[in-house]
């Protein structure tokens, strides 16, 4: 009788569940998931998170929904039950806010999560074709990337060409990470590393003012903000754009409000871009729109944090109201730095 406890197991199914999630972690998860599973307490939850007090009235809340008030706080029973919210009485109202502790999870549900979930990413039945198709145009990249970066260090004498060369490559790295369509990489990574380039080389002590707007993808508020900013500034302050978890695209709706601003070509040009470390330290102003603290706190550099709605995720009037919003503060913000 053949003794086959010391032969070797060819292609054998070992899968590892040392790692997954414990069962009692699951089950309070999956009861979190369930209470948010629902249309109206998602609104709910945006809105609050979104309202420029820091906090919603329940008076404002039973606006969102033609129901009943018994109904609308019921609701955000269920949602204080998962430990998502507080509540304070004050007068014959509640006010609800996002529990300390709980905003990059309602944060990442909302500005990471939910746009993509209605976005999607459609490729072909089975994503085989499009994994060859974009292997195989990332395999004749590298080449390419490379005289990029030896183009601009001869265009660019004034740095070092090993500094080109690098700033070209890990701008090309940022990039091909969310990148959906392999093509417009070149083109994009030559924008995106000028611009790299321009903030090392950038002295905040002269020039125009410069403003970095910062959200999770870089696809819906940042995007708006900037563009508005560039319009109503004429010159006389510079904003720009970044995402803390790059999206592929600029989302349609944003892309048709960034047309109405910049025009068409400008329009068709704007693209997400991952948040840089000397992006942050050229700017005289962040302002961070629900990406919570990943910004490096950089000397000299003015934070502000603004609670605003993602056009992504919010009705034609939304998209309106948010417009409006971002323009309010926009000017207010220009009043301080012009």
């Amino acid at each position: 009788m053949t003794d086959t406890t010391s032969l070797p197991v060819a292609d054998s199914c070992a899968p590892s569940v040392t790692y997954a999630i414990g069962a009692d972690a699951a089950v309070t998860v999956a009861g979190a998931l369930k209470a948010l599973a629902d249309p109206l307490r998602l609104r709910m939850l945006s809105a609050i998170t979104t309202d420029p007090r820091g906090e919603s009235c329940v008076c404002d809340l039973a606006e969102l929904a033609e129901v009943s008030q018994p109904t609308v706080s019921h609701h955000l029973k269920v949602l204080k039950d998962t430990g998502m919210l507080q509540s304070d009485r004050r007068g014959t109202w509640v006010w609800y806010r996002i529990a300390a502790g709980r905003q990059q999870a309602v944060a990442a549900l909302l500005d990471a999560f939910a746009p993509v979930a209605i976005t999607g990413d459609h490729g072909s039945a089975d994503g085989t074709e499009d994994a060859l198709v974009r292997a195989e145009a990332l395999r004749d990249m590298d080449g390419r990337v490379t005289r990029l970066g030896e183009e601009l260090a001869d265009e660019l004498t004034g740095l070092s060409r090993d500094l080109v060369v690098a700033i070209v490559r890990e701008s090309y790295a940022g990039l091909v990470r969310s990148a959906k369509v392999t093509r417009h990489l070149i083109p994009l990574t030559e924008r995106f590393a000028r611009q790299r380039l321009t903030d090392l080389a950038r002295d905040r002590s002269s020039g125009v003012p410069q403003v970095l707007f910062v959200c999770v993808q870089n696809a819906g508020r940042s995007q708006l903000a900037a563009a508005i900013v560039n319009q109503l500034a004429h010159g006389r302050v510079v904003a720009r754009s970044a995402g803390s978890a790059p999206a592929t695209d600029v989302h349609p709706r944003v892309r048709s409000l960034l047309t109405q601003i910049e025009g068409e070509h400008d329009a068709v040009a704007a693209f997400p871009k991952p948040l840089t470390d000397d992006a942050v330290r050229a700017a005289d102003v962040v302002v961070t729109m629900g990406c919570g603290d990943v910004c490096p706190i950089i000397p000299g550099v003015r934070y502000e944090d603004w609670a605003v709605g993602d056009p992504a995720l919010a009705s034609p009037e939304g998209i309106d109201a948010i417009r409006d919003d971002i323009e309010r503060r926009v000017h207010t913000l220009l009043t301080t730095l012009t």
